[in-house]
This record gives structure tokens, C-alpha cells and sequence, in this order.
């Protein structure tokens, strides 16, 4: 195993474990602001959009007079500071740093607390800083911030501006490309050009604030702590502040900046602009950062609560491995998403396929993701989901299944997957109509009421139509792995189809309907008696029902317990889940028995069908040390190859938000959450 220089510590208690992440969240609120630490230092590489891409944000700290590297990497006279520690918590990613006579920490803070749609939806990270003498001496210690205008334009031959502005009486820093294309670009591979970036400080004591050359203001921070007095119209400004912190002791001395960006228009919805969440009541940027400072401490204060609850929990439901992955997943999963709101003030929430194919609202990345929206804020599930329906009973969309997308991101116009609007050629017309139906089930389960799917009820009843004819025996078509290509007789995927009839009669139930009820758990239970017939193998179930000798991941049976359907023996599963610890490689369980690679939020599904904790925690370890060896140093990949941890393709994707589903297995970790 190759030596890693420096590991991550990733729980607010001592850790039995510990991981090297493959790529450590910084900024992290949407699929344009995402910046992202990809090296074992943080003063070893330079800091990345989660494309790849350079997102230039850099931090020095100055001791005695003498300049100190502490984020970036730029050439230059300036020493590292050495780092001894870095820890992620789901809010926070706090680096340490020690050295010239000082204890220094570095926190990345962001408030991303999904039962406050208002905190969740500010787009501002606070950089807090702290030091302290680690040798009783008294030290003089300032610190340099500079966010470069790479963050606010999709390649860096793009014109930029800067400017200057007094709020409350102190600086505020701002940058944004000259053309302001709003909305104009779509894709997958492409970061923001429109909006602005901004930079302030926590108060204007000891603050010196500049925008122009990143080498003047070094110089000038290097020469005497402080930036010039004087901006100036560099070709590609930065954004920089320093703070003097003074002469400091063994009593920390902290402060804080605070890093936002407003992009005006975050989505455009069937061809009108929406706002983002908290612009809905005409809030502007310099209300985001009043309102950020005013609420720090009480954000600070609710989020260390609620990082050492989770993190808790996330032990006791899974073990300290999965604890690891699932706070590195989830910053992840939700910056994937922008939160905004319709004319009317409804909360839309839409995630993009990054890395995939750059779709917006695409309906088997719901899936995969949902548990973390079931679990912490149902509300967002309904965010999620309420697009697609009402994109399904337009007239515009003529098909008895559902929708596979609704665009290409940030443009969420219309179907562009497969044969889009024209034609059923390579749409997932099982999937996504199971995937729609299991999770309006799974919400009305946990709100105790079917009354948001109720409106849809006609569209809902023509998928349960659709899966009833369709879903036992599936045609050849693509699934959710459609990677993997068309594939008939899909065992999985009748899974998916039998569960939904399942779910489609409990909805029945709630809202009235109680002889389709009746009608559909009937139909249900007939096709998983059938199923078992068509799918056994000797020891375990196939991939597909014409090919003995095969085998897959039966993720999806997962939503039979979670759901309380109990359509399937739970020989099924414990059949299953033996063969699979038998089968699965060094980095985890692959797909199914055609190539080596998996799906991360699978393995995680797959094993939720455990029944003992030694089974789950069997099949998690290795996805852990996946994480752990990767050479692919990207934010946190879906597919990956069991066999050598490298990447295979996708990455920073919000699929990463169905490793939650462990939670939602304990029906009162699901409640205690998801009811805040």
C-alpha cells in the first residue's frame, strides 16, 4: 500500500479509523461554487473546481515577519507552514498547522444544514482562523486570504472586473466576468461566468482589503503585513485581505472571512429565470453578508451540534468506516444541488449530472440520492421531485413512463436524454417510473400522508399502469448503470418494478384508493412469486432471467424493508448477501459478473440488505479502503474498479447521498431526522 503523508480524521471524537480522502470539500454549496482540496497538504497543490479545473484560492500566514505557505501552491520565497492534521466533519473541513512557535487552524465553514432551507441555501463559506503560541512565547502573527478570478469565469481567457465597496463601514471585495452571460452556458464540463464572487471580513479592525495583482499584494503583505492602500486593474485581479492579528499568546486569537458568490439567476425553468432560495424575497449581496455575519455564531454554534449528533449516529448505524464515508459524502451530495424558488415561492431543488452528462433533474440520479434528502429534509425530496411532475403532465410530454431529466444544467427546458421529447429510443421507461413511484411512497412513509402526490395522482396511476404491463420481464432497455448498456430480462430492474407496484398500492391506500390497493399489492405479491422462479441460480440470483451462470447487485430490494412491503422471503437477501461476501474484490463488490467495476451508492444499498452488523460492515470495509488508496484524486466517485480503486468515470456526483440509506433502515434515525 502506498504511504500517505497525512491522514484524515473524520469524526469529532478520537476515530478507530482513519481515511486519506481522495479529495477534501473546501467551498462546496452548488455545482458552479465547489472548490476543492485534491492533495494530501493543503499546501501542496493548488486548489480545484470539482472538475479539475483551478479554483485559485491561497492563505499565508505571517510570523515574526517571516511569510509563511499555508494554502495553494505558488512559486515563490515563502516556506510551508507544516500541516499535522486535517478533519472533516459534515459542515466543516478544519486543517492544522504548527509552526515558527504557533499552533494554526484553518476551518472551512459552511452552514449546510438541510432542515434550515435558508442557512442551506446561502452560497458563503466563513474562513476562520485561529492561532496560539505553542511555545509560551509571544508571537506577532497576520494572516493573507486571495480568492483568484478563476472562480468567476468558465475559462481563464475570459475578461474580468473588480471592484471595491463600503458595507456597515467596511470593505467589501467583488469580481465577475465583463460579458455576464446569465445562464447562457450549458454543459457538463463548464463553470460559471456570470454573478459575482465577493470577499469580506468578519469586522474592519486590523483589515487591510485589496483587489488588483496577486504579486503586489503579496509584496506588500510580505514587506509589512498589510495589502496596499491602493487597488489597482490588473488583467486577472484577485480578491485579497489580510488581518493582523497581533501579538499573540496561548489564548487563541481567532478571526473569520467570508467567501460568497451571487449569481443573480441560478436556473432557468421551462424558459423563465429563477432565483436562488435565499434571493426569493429580493435579498441582495450585501444582504448575504450582513445576515452571514449576524448569524455566525448561532450558525457556528447549531453546526458543531450537529456535526458530533451525525457523526454519532452515523457510527452506531454503521460502524466507523461508514461514518467516514458518510460525512465525506455529504457536502458532496448536496453541493451537486441548487436550491431555488418559483414565482410563486415554491423551493425547487435541482441536482446536476456532473461528470456524467451534465443533465439537470434527471430522475435515477433522484434516486440514488434521495436518502439523504428523506433523512434530513423531506422537503427537499418534494423539491426535487415536484419538477418532474409537473414537467410529466404537460402536454409536451406524450409518454405513459417517466421522464428521464428535464435538460441540460442549468437550463431545465425539456427532456434531452435518449430520444428526449420525439421518440422512446434509449429513454429508461421502467426505471425512472419505478424510481418516481418508490420514492413518492418512501415520502409519504415518513410525512404520514400521500397528500403531495395526490395532484399527480393520474400520472402516478399510468406509470403503475406501464410497470404493471412492462416491469416483471423487462424489454431490452437501459437501467440507471445504463454505462453498461441495454440489457433485457434485467433481474434488478424487475425488482424495481414489482417494489413500485408494491409502493403504487400503499399510495392507493392513503389517498382513497383502496381497491386499486388492493388491486396492486395483489399484483405485487403474484409478480415477487414469479420473480423468484425466474431468477434463482443455484446459490444466488441472476443478472438477467435467460442467462444462468450470471449474477448482479439486487440493490434495489433494499426499499422492500425500508418501505415495509415484504413482497420478498428474506432468504432472498440472506442468500444474496452470502454469495456477495464470497465474490467481492480487494476495493468492494463489483456491479454484476461482467466487469470489475462498481457503483459506490450500490454497495452501500446492497449492503443494507444485511441482516447483522459483521455482513454490512463486511461489504463496506472495502468501499472505505477504495476511498482510502485511490489514485483518482477527485471528489469522492460513484464507479470505480474493485479491482485497482481507480476512478472509471464520474465524480462529485449527489448519487453519493444514497450512502444515508443505512439511517433510513431504523425507522426512528429515519424520524428523529427527517421530522426536525
Amino acid at each position: 500500500m502506498r504511504k500517505t503523508l497525512v491522514l484524515i480524521t473524520l469524526c469529532a471524537a478520537a476515530a478507530s479509523a482513519q481515511l486519506r480522502a481522495p479529495a477534501v470539500p473546501l467551498v462546496a454549496h452548488d455545482p458552479y461554487f465547489s472548490i476543492w482540496s485534491t492533495a494530501d497538504h493543503l499546501n501542496g497543490d493548488g486548489t480545484r473546481h470539482w472538475t479539475g479545473k483551478p479554483n485559485t484560492i491561497t492563505g499565508f500566514a505571517r510570523i515574526d515577519g517571516a511569510t509563511y505557505r499555508v494554502m495553494g501552491r505558488e512559486r515563490g520565497p515563502a516556506a510551508t507552514l507544516p500541516q499535522t492534521a486535517v478533519e472533516v466533519l459534515p459542515t466543516r473541513t478544519i486543517y492544522r498547522f504548527a509552526g515558527a512557535g504557533v499552533n494554526l487552524t484553518l476551518t472551512f465553514f459552511t452552514p449546510a444544514l438541510p432542515s434550515d432551507l435558508d442557512a442551506l441555501s446561502r452560497p458563503l463559506t466563513y474562513i476562520e482562523w485561529s492561532a496560539a503560541s505553542s511555545d509560551g512565547a509571544a508571537h506577532d502573527v497576520a494572516i493573507y486570504f486571495d480568492a483568484a478570478s478563476d472562480l468567476a469565469v468558465n475559462t481563464p481567457d475570459e475578461a474580468v472586473l473588480s471592484a471595491r465597496f463600503q458595507l456597515d463601514g467596511m470593505p467589501v471585495l467583488r469580481l465577475g466576468s465583463q460579458e455576464q452571460p446569465v445562464l447562457a452556458r450549458r454543459g457538463d464540463d463548464v463553470r460559471i461566468d456570470w454573478g459575482y464572487l465577493y470577499l469580506a471580513a468578519d469586522r474592519a479592525d486590523g483589515v487591510s482589503a485589496f483587489t488588483g495583482n496577486r504579486a503586489a499584494a503579496r509584496a506588500a503583505f510580505d514587506s509589512n503585513g498589510r495589502l496596499p492602500e491602493s487597488d489597482d486593474l490588473a488583467a486577472r485581479p484577485v480578491l485579497a485581505c489580510a488581518i493582523a492579528l497581533g501579538r499573540v499568546s496561548s489564548t487563541p486569537v481567532s478571526r473569520y472571512l467570508m467567501l460568497a458568490y451571487d449569481d443573480l439567476w441560478s436556473i432557468e425553468y421551462f424558459y423563465r429565470k429563477e432565483r436562488a432560495w435565499w434571493r426569493r424575497n429580493g435579498a441582495d449581496a450585501f444582504d448575504l453578508i450582513r445576515d452571514a455575519r449576524r448569524d455566525h455564531d448561532s450558525l457556528l454554534k447549531r453546526s458543531v451540534s450537529f456535526d458530533s449528533e451525525l457523526v454519532a449516529d452515523l457510527k452506531k448505524a454503521g460502524g466507523a468506516k461508514y461514518a467516514d464515508l458518510a460525512v465525506l459524502a455529504y457536502r458532496q451530495a448536496l453541493a451537486a444541488h441548487k436550491l431555488a424558488a418559483d414565482a410563486d415561492g415554491t423551493a425547487l431543488y435541482f441536482p446536476k449530472e456532473n461528470f456524467s452528462n451534465g443533465c439537470i433533474s434527471t430522475v435515477d440520479v433522484i434516486y440514488p440520492s434521495a436518502p439523504i434528502t428523506l433523512l434530513f429534509s423531506p422537503r427537499l425530496l418534494r423539491a426535487q421531485l415536484e419538477p418532474v411532475l409537473d414537467y410529466a403532465r404537460m402536454g409536451r410530454w406524450k409518454f405513459p413512463f417517466a421522464p428521464h431529466d428535464l435538460g441540460t444544467y442549468p437550463q431545465a427546458n425539456g427532456q434531452v436524454y435518449g430520444g428526449g421529447e420525439r421518440t422512446e429510443e434509449n429513454q429508461m421507461p421502467v426505471e425512472e417510473s419505478g424510481n418516481m413511484i418508490i420514492l413518492l411512497a418512501a415520502l409519504a412513509r415518513i410525512e404520514g400522508n400521500a397528500d403531495f402526490t395526490r395532484p399527480y395522482w393520474p400520472e402516478v396511476t399510468r406509470w403503475a399502469e406501464y410497470l404493471k404491463s412492462k416491469g416483471l420481464d423487462p424489454e431490452n432497455q437501459l437501467s440507471t448503470d445504463d454505462f453498461a448498456g441495454h440489457l433485457a430480462h434485467n433481474a434488478n430492474l424487475s425488482i424495481k418494478a414489482i417494489l413500485a407496484l408494491g409502493a403504487y398500492s400503499q399510495l392507493a391506500a392513503l389517498t382513497g384508493h383502496q381497491a386499486e390497493a388492493a388491486q396492486y399489492r395483489a399484483t405485487a405479491q403474484e409478480f415477487a412469486r414469479k420473480w423468484q422462479d425466474l431468477a434463482i441460480d443455484g446459490d444466488h440470483y441472476k443478472l438477467a432471467f435467460d442467462k444462468p451462470g450470471t449474477w448482479s447487485q439486487k440493490y434495489n430490494l433494499v426499499w422492500d424493508r425500508i418501505l415495509g412491503l415484504n413482497l420478498f422471503p428474506a432468504e432472498i437477501a440472506r442468500r444474496e448477501m452470502a454469495f456477495y461476501k464470497r465474490t467481492q474484490n480487494q476495493y468492494g463488490l463489483p456491479l454484476d459478473n461482467r466487469r470489475d467495476y462498481t457503483k459506490l451508492d450500490w454497495i452501500l444499498w446492497t449492503a443494507t440488505l444485511a441482516d447483522n452488523q459483521a455482513d454490512f460492515e463486511a461489504l463496506v470495509a472495502p468501499a472505505w479502503q477504495f476511498a482510502n488508496d485511490s489514485p483518482s484524486r477527485v471528489p469522492l466517485t460513484d464507479w470505480y474498479d474493485t479491482k485497482t480503486a481507480k476512478q472509471q468515470g464520474f465524480q462529485a456526483r449527489s448519487v453519493v447521498g444514497g450512502l444515508f440509506i443505512k439511517m433510513l433502515a431504523d425507522p426512528d434515525m429515519w424520524k428523529k431526522y427527517a421530522t426536525r
